[in-house]
């Protein structure tokens, strides 16, 4: 767990542990609040998305059938986002054209799919600088262990490197992204 997430974690409970019972019970109801998922977007075909775009400055990911966009998300990055992912530890989120491989169900995440990171090029590059280039980097909902705190996170950087949606967003992902998928990340 990153330093950030512990100590966000650490601060919340406290908050929650001294706050009079009024600041408690708001922080409760807004866990309980479910956000509606993509509701401004028309039914999409299972197997229709024919490409994933990141655009980590905007913090979106976007589900594309050919040019269109079909669905859009916020997302949370790494705790260092700014750049391309140069090394294992380094908590940036890749940059480049990868492809979206393989999946779990029973990650340490609500649901992951795989992003190929490293590609060869990833991989000579922390090879030149004497460095391991990670990998693990995948598109995920919340930590599993959350709970009613899921609130927490959002709208943070709070990955190791991965990109985070909620965990309804993250259903629709599951459903509507296939294995093989490409996925490009950009700056």
């Amino acid at each position: 767990m990153s330093i950030f997430r512990a100590l966000i974690s650490t601060l919340t409970l406290l908050c929650l542990a001294v706050a009079p019972n009024a600041l408690a019970t708001e922080l409760l109801a807004k866990a309980d609040t479910k956000m509606p998922v993509a509701t401004m977007y028309e039914p999409v075909d299972i197997g229709s998305i024919s490409k994933v775009v990141v655009r980590k400055g905007e913090r979106r990911l976007y589900l594309m059938d050919g040019e269109d966009v079909v669905r859009s998300y916020r997302i949370s990055l790494g705790d260092n986002p700014e750049g391309h992912k140069l090394y294992e530890g380094d908590e940036r989120t890749p940059e480049g054209d990868y492809t979206l491989d393989w999946r779990n169900a029973e990650s340490d995440f609500y649901k992951s799919i795989h992003i190929s990171y490293p590609s060869e090029r990833d991989r000579e590059l922390a090879s030149a600088w004497g460095l391991n280039p990670g990998g693990s980097i995948m598109i995920h909902g919340l930590p599993n262990d959350m709970g009613d705190m899921a609130f927490a996170y959002t709208g943070l950087d709070w990955t190791d490197g991965c990109i985070a949606v909620t965990n309804e967003e993250m259903d629709e992902i599951w459903q509507l992204v296939s294995n093989g998928t490409p996925i490009s990340i950009h700056p």
